[in-house]
């Protein structure tokens, strides 16, 4: 029988240009290979209008996902793109990148969540990638009473299979959403030794995860892990190898090293990180 290791709450806090987030962080390794969650989730045009300027990154990946509203997004690689409900965005930043991520002003509230994914040493200093994945890109399992997107990584489910459509996150990191009606519930089969960390952002788990919470579960002895909806439920899944690598974390730089670190904000400073 699977076990709910740990529970995590979200914290209320605000980023970027005032904009109200719900935020899970930990830079000590306990969600490896996964850094942050923010929930972006308001409906006041001033609690989310100033968005994210320009800002730097350095030595991991991000994922955007869209429930409801959008974003622009400019970088210093010269792209530029839009994601709209049901969309994502994945950005490598990896040796450094700059970019902007605005609302769309003709949105009617923003709801939608970004994480943070943590990139091993042999690869914080490859080039950046960017990628706006539509919601028709990606891995779709429907059922009566249910359903699951698969917005990154192959999934493996009492349903069936679904494959994402991100090729890669991170290092085989897996992301997907999945709704289920009341009293439904699915089985996910996951790779030895991976956990599966759940962020609830509608309804409630049987299991014990409620709503603006993140549930961390350890597989059985077959690698399953089975969640049951005690209501309507929405739920992201998060999974994925450990890096079980140092983390040295300032503001928008994630190394393993205190002077990779210090390097990284000379690189900002002198106009080299994107370089």
């Amino acid at each position: 029988m699977s076990q709910l290791l740990e529970v995590r709450k979200a914290h209320p806090a605000q980023d970027g240009d005032g904009v109200k987030i719900r935020r899970i962080h930990d830079f000590r390794g306990g969600l490896d290979p996964f850094l942050m969650l923010d929930e972006l989730k308001a409906s006041a045009k001033e609690d989310y209008i100033g968005g994210f300027p320009a800002h730097p990154h350095r030595g991991f990946e991000t994922l955007t996902y869209i429930l409801h509203g959008g974003l622009t997004h400019e970088d210093s690689m010269g792209n530029k793109g839009e994601v709209h409900a049901g969309d994502a965005q994945w950005l490598s930043a990896a040796r450094g990148v700059i970019h902007s991520e605005m609302p769309l002003t003709d949105s009617d509230g923003l709801h939608g969540f970004q994480i943070w994914i943590n990139l091993p040493s042999h690869r914080k200093m490859d080039n950046p990638q960017y990628k706006d994945l539509r919601h028709s890109e990606m891995g779709q399992l429907e059922w009566s009473g249910g359903h699951l997107k698969s917005i990154a990584g192959s999934w493996q489910t009492s349903e069936g299979q679904a494959e994402g459509g991100l090729p890669q996150l991170g290092e085989a990191a897996c992301m997907a959403d999945l709704q289920l009606e009341a009293g439904q519930q699915l089985t996910l089969t996951l790779d030895p030794g991976q956990l599966l960390q759940t962020y609830v952002y509608q309804g409630e788990l049987q299991e014990g995860v409620k709503t603006g919470n993140l549930g961390s579960f350890q597989p059985d002895s077959q690698g399953q892990v089975q969640l049951s909806a005690l209501d309507d439920l929405g739920v992201l899944l998060l999974t994925g190898p450990a890096l079980q690598e140092p983390i040295v974390h300032y503001g928008p730089f994630v190394m393993n090293k205190e002077e990779e670190i210090h390097q990284a904000v000379r690189d900002y400073q002198t106009g080299q990180l994107t370089r």
